[in-house]
């Protein structure tokens, strides 16, 4: 296959997906393989937040039970 060859299919190839296409396929392909030799190389650590102030926007707890909720008593007086 001679450079003609490659420079045609590689017109091809842009003229069907377009650049901005070709190049997320390209950041995914590179972080993929970039995860894939960290497996590789035993780097089990968790991966880290792109966002530094998303432990900050964390969700609060959930609210428990109000205290102002009516509790009936159910005893019979005496």
């Amino acid at each position: 296959m001679s450079i003609t060859h490659l420079l045609i299919l590689l017109v091809v190839v842009v003229l069907i997906f377009g650049t901005k296409k070709l190049r997320n396929i390209g950041g995914d392909l590179g972080g993929a393989v970039r995860d894939f030799k960290k497996g590789l190389d035993g780097g089990e650590e968790a991966p880290k937040p792109t966002d530094p102030n998303a432990s900050l926007r964390a969700d609060p707890p959930p609210a428990g039970p109000t205290q102002t909720q009516n509790q009936h008593d159910t005893t019979e007086p005496k």
